[in-house]
């Protein structure tokens, strides 16, 4: 195997290292986890990029950030004298509230379904919200089991998909100049 910056062939025997040395299959949940908040982040990436407006992009910047945060606590769960428990803190949950209740004053919340798709950056965030949704079972498994024991990383996912999809109605209406499209039977 020749020499590569962009791999190093450790983990095609099906196994990862975690944060420290311990090497877990591929399919164990710390790595499921991380690796769906991974996903959600890159989603979040895709969001950002597809036009939204520049507050809209601040916020999902610094939630990217967070989310490294986050993959960094959830690769070291278990391990409670590891530098990353605890990274996870009740002021990244207070900023995600506080730009809920901001928006709350813009944005009326739907008594229906909401059909996404109205606008690039709102069907983004949309399908950026339900990979959080899945990291977040993820995260709750991890909790259930005792491996997790930070709640604060939970209440963050939970709060993150309500803000992914207030900011998504948000986007929506900013390129419609309408509310968003609902599901009706």
């Amino acid at each position: 195997m020749r020499d590569s910056q962009f791999y190093s062939g450790r983990g095609d025997d099906g196994y990862t290292g975690l944060l420290g040395p311990e090497r877990v299959p591929k399919y164990d949940l710390r790595p499921e986890a991380y690796g769906t908040v991974d996903e959600a982040q890159a989603a979040i990436g895709l969001a950002r990029a597809s036009g939204c407006t520049s507050q809209t992009a601040e916020i999902l910047l610094a939630i990217q950030r967070d989310l490294y945060t986050m993959m960094a606590e959830l690769a070291a769960a278990g391990d409670d004298d590891s530098a990353f428990a605890g990274s996870v803190t009740s002021e990244h949950l207070e900023r995600l509230e506080e730009w809920i209740a901001q928006l709350e004053k813009r944005v009326e919340m739907s008594r229906e379904f909401v059909v996404p798709g109205d606008s690039q950056p709102g069907a983004a965030l949309h399908l950026a919200r339900t990979v959080v949704r899945r990291a977040e079972r993820h995260a709750v498994r991890l909790a259930h089991d005792g491996v997790l024991t930070n709640p604060t990383v939970v209440r963050y996912l939970n709060r993150l998909s309500s803000l992914l999809y207030v900011l998504a109605i948000a986007e929506d209406r900013e390129v419609t100049g309408r509310g968003a499209t609902l599901a009706r039977s």
